[in-house]
C-alpha cells in the first residue's frame, strides 16, 4: 500500500460524514427559513388583529355617537310638542255652546235638519240673522233655555247636545268664532257672529 492513499472504508466514512454534514446544514438553513417565515406571519396576524380591534373600537364609538345624537333631537321634538300642547292646556281653554243657522252663503249647505239643503239654499243671510235674533231674544228674556233652543233650531250636529261644543283652545275654531268666545264672560251670550259655516250666537259655559 502506498503512503497517503486511504483505505476504501476510510473513504466511504468520509463521504458518509460529508453527506450527513450536508443534510445537517441544509436542515439548519431550512429550519431557520421556516422560523423566520413563521415569525413574519405571526407579526402580520398580530398587526392585523390590532387594526381590527382598533376598527371595532372606532366603530363602537361611532355607534354610540349615533345612538346619542337622536336623543337631543327627540327631546327637542318633545319640547316643541309639549310647548304646542301647552297653548291648548285646560288652563288656556274655554267651553261654549252655540246655535248655528245656515244660509245661502254657508260653505256646506246641508244639516241634520235639512240633509238635502233645500231650505238652506233658499235662506238669505239676512233671513238667517233675523231668525237667530228672535231666538236670542227668547233666551235673553227667559222664555226659553239656550240648550232647548239649540236642540230644536241649530243646524250644527252639536244640537243633540244642546249646542255644547265642549272645551277648546286657540286655533281650534274659526277665527271669528274663537275671538267672540274668548271675549265673553262665563254665562254671557254673544251677538251675531259670522263664519264660513253660517251665523251663530254663542254662550260661554267655561
Amino acid at each position: 500500500m502506498k503512503v497517503g492513499q486511504g483505505t476504501p472504508a476510510a473513504s466511504l466514512s468520509l463521504r458518509y460524514f460529508s453527506f450527513i454534514l450536508f443534510l445537517f446544514l441544509s436542515f439548519i438553513c431550512f429550519y431557520s427559513g421556516v422560523s423566520k417565515a413563521a415569525k413574519i406571519d405571526s407579526d402580520r396576524k398580530r398587526k392585523k388583529s390590532s387594526i381590527s380591534s382598533a376598527d371595532r373600537t372606532a366603530a363602537k364609538g361611532g355607534d354610540q355617537h349615533k345612538d346619542k345624537a337622536p336623543t337631543s333631537s327627540t327631546n327637542h321634538h318633545h319640547h316643541k310638542k309639549k310647548s304646542k300642547m301647552s297653548s291648548s292646556s285646560p288652563a288656556n281653554q274655554v267651553r261654549a255652546s252655540h246655535i248655528l243657522i245656515k244660509h245661502q252663503g254657508s260653505r256646506r249647505k246641508a244639516s241634520w235638519k235639512d240633509p238635502e239643503g233645500r231650505v238652506i239654499s233658499n235662506t238669505t243671510r239676512d233671513a238667517a240673522v233675523s231668525q237667530l235674533k228672535a231666538l236670542r231674544d227668547d233666551i235673553a228674556s227667559g222664555n226659553a233655555k239656550f240648550g232647548e233652543v239649540a236642540s230644536r233650531h241649530s243646524d250644527c250636529s252639536s244640537a243633540k247636545r244642546g249646542g255644547d261644543l265642549g272645551p277648546f283652545g286657540r286655533g281650534q275654531m274659526q277665527k271669528p268664532f274663537e275671538d267672540a268666545t274668548y271675549s265673553l264672560k262665563i254665562g254671557e251670550i254673544s251677538d251675531i257672529v259670522d263664519t264660513d259655516s253660517g251665523v251663530h250666537i254663542i254662550m260661554r259655559t267655561g
